[in-house]
């Protein structure tokens, strides 16, 4: 997808758009970096609420927000029963990198 426009967020974190065939995405990068990965979890998911919420206040409802995390994040938080859990609840849209890649 072609890049539309790029923020960046503080603790090796960004937000990218992007909009491909009619498709608009948002995707919010999240590095769960910190001392505590539960701590990291409550902040992205707080975020990732919040900016779903601007998102579907703005002019520019249409446009999907995903969070994008690595790997080794994935599978130890969300691919869990609990994780699956609070992907359902929260309507979690999930993108999955290999950061060495």
């Amino acid at each position: 997808m072609g890049e539309e426009g790029r923020t960046h967020r503080s603790r090796a974190e960004e937000v990218l758009a992007a909009e491909k065939l009619g498709r608009k995405i948002a995707v919010e990068i999240k590095s769960f970096i910190g001392p505590s990965e539960m701590q990291d979890l409550q902040q992205a998911l707080g975020q990732f609420v919040i900016y779903r919420a601007a998102l579907e206040a703005s002019d520019q409802p249409e446009r999907e927000l995903l969070m994008a995390v690595a790997e080794r994040v994935y599978f130890k938080l969300f691919s869990t029963v609990e994780g699956r859990a609070l992907i359902g609840s929260e309507r979690l849209r999930i993108i999955v990198f290999d950061p060495q890649t």
